[in-house]
């Protein structure tokens, strides 16, 4: 079985060899022979039953998605998910809080306040009741749990009958084990789930075959909330995002023989702060990618140019902090354009349309072959 983590190795040491991976930063997109023009590219993405206008999916962070928020998303052409652990399934009224969260200026004390607001139990009730107001407006439907909620609160969100179901973590693992709970089997939960499952995240070749292996439609590669976590530097895990994105990519294809044709999205979610990111994701391997911080930015989001995920409010070790971000337009211009700015912070799809477009790609599918050079 190949593991890419093992060729190309170098010595750091004299008992330690490490491969050299690189992020999206290192990277990017060569220009074909042939051109088109953006009228003729199609941007559309079909996971499961569901077929999506582009390749987006916002992350399920409570300072971008709201029940409101991921309304907008579905209605723009993309899929919004609800982080089902959020302030949204433990108040019935979680703006206020939101509010106060916002209006914390010292760092320090917004994480312990964060920790105490999120230490509030989970309500069944309020699972089905938000997903029920996003079902109700005509839209797709998903939301998140972390690994260790999942089996505790799936029927939950079962019964509100989601389109996709995200089990969405750190790093999250076939085979986990714990002498202290029973751990989620992810292949029999799978299976006995009548709802399309993604799953992750994961950054190696084998840990994605693992996940594949179990029946997810989708696997998240990455860490997520790249702009407003920490695990490098608390935990030292990180892997960078282009040679991740690539490595999952060929557990895919492997899997793919390997299940006699079966297909498994791979998500890109982390890292992916502008539009230029986004394309080169795509270029690197990923049918869709998860985005976070660029939305954060939208007049409409919850956190009102804050920013934040689930790892920063961890009630023993936060992994994530909150991020101040300048609010630069709508959710739709963020989405759909126009852009004010040269930044790649607006426009998103119209972005990747243009890249595509650039280098004569009619198809996301097509664009996962393009030439990418470092520098």
């Amino acid at each position: 079985m190949n593991n890419t983590f093992t060729t190309g190795a170098i010595e750091i040491g004299r008992s330690k060899r490490a491969r050299q991976a690189f992020a999206l930063d290192d990277i990017a997109i060569v220009p074909t022979r042939r051109t088109r023009g953006p009228e003729e590219v199609s941007l559309a993405w079909k996971i499961d039953a569901q077929t999506f206008e582009f390749p987006l999916i916002a992350a399920p962070m409570d300072s971008i998605m709201s029940p409101a928020t991921a309304i907008s998303v579905g209605k723009l052409g993309g899929l919004g998910v609800l982080n089902l652990e959020g302030l949204w399934t433990r108040y019935d009224d979680p703006q206020p809080l939101l509010d106060e969260i916002v209006a914390i200026t010292d760092p320090t004390a917004a994480t312990r306040r964060m920790q105490e607001l999120y230490a509030a139990d989970i309500q069944p009730e309020l699972i089905a009741q938000r997903l029920s107001e996003i079902r109700d407006a005509g839209v797709p439907v998903a939301g998140s749990l972390s690994p260790q909620n999942t089996q505790r609160f799936a029927q939950a969100v079962e019964k509100a009958v989601p389109d996709f179901f995200v089990i969405r973590g750190t790093t999250v693992s076939a085979e986990h084990v714990s002498s202290e709970q029973e751990p989620l089997d992810l292949k029999e939960f799978i299976f006995s789930l009548d709802v399309p499952v993604i799953v992750g995240g994961c950054a190696t070749y084998q840990g994605a075959l693992h996940l594949m292996r179990t029946g997810a439609a989708g696997v998240l590669v990455g860490f997520g909330g790249g702009a407003s976590h920490t695990t490098k530097d608390v935990l030292g895990i990180a892997v960078p995002m282009a040679s991740a994105i690539a490595d999952v990519a060929e557990a895919r294809r492997d899997y793919l023989d390997e299940s006699g044709g079966r297909y498994v999205h791979l998500i890109a979610d982390g890292s992916v702060g502008r539009s230029g990111d986004i394309a080169k994701a795509i270029a690197c391997g990923a049918d869709a990618v998860m985005v976070g911080s660029p939305l954060a930015k939208a007049a409409e989001a919850p956190g009102q140019g804050f920013h934040w995920g689930a790892e920063a409010w961890h009630e023993t070790l936060p992994r994530g902090e909150r991020v101040r971000f300048d609010t630069v337009g709508s959710l739709e211009e963020i989405l759909l354009g126009p852009s004010r700015v040269p930044d790649g912070t607006m426009n998103l799809v119209g972005a990747l349309r243009r890249a595509m477009a650039t280098t004569g790609y009619t198809e996301v599918k097509e664009f996962q072959k393009v030439e990418v050079v470092l520098g």
